[in-house]
């Protein structure tokens, strides 16, 4: 059977395996810096070497689950999180997540994040 397109359900924050919050859309940007080797007496460089990928991804309406609420999450106290996204054919994985900066909107009643940034240190990917 199909899987179906991914919902609001399938992107998540997760602290050690517990879903504590849904997001209903995100949009990653990944970069890495690279650094130039040059030579002694060479117009060019001779090489470049890959650094390290950094992960920045912006979430919009983040909204925390009832258990979470209930347990008295604080999303300015996350640290040290993951954002697990899946999609028809796989699940990608952001771990050892920080937040960068939330922006904060909310209706009464409800624990809404308008957007909030956070910075990933790794990304994996599996196949479901």
């Amino acid at each position: 059977m199909a899987r179906m397109i991914p919902t609001s359900a399938d992107i998540y924050l997760e602290i050690n395996g517990v879903r504590v919050a849904v997001v209903q859309s995100y949009s990653v940007t990944t970069t890495r810096s690279s650094k130039v080797i040059e030579a002694f007496g060479q117009e060019e460089p001779v090489a470049t070497i890959a650094g390290a990928n950094q992960y920045v991804i912006e979430l919009s309406r983040l909204y925390a689950t009832d258990e979470a609420i209930a347990d008295g999450l604080r999303f300015h106290d996350l640290a040290n999180f993951s954002l697990v996204i899946c999609k028809p054919d796989r699940q990608v994985i952001f771990s050892g997540c920080q937040w960068a900066r939330i922006d904060e909107s909310a209706e009464l009643g409800d624990m809404v994040m308008e957007k909030v940034r956070i910075t990933a240190a790794q990304r994996v990917e599996s196949m479901l």
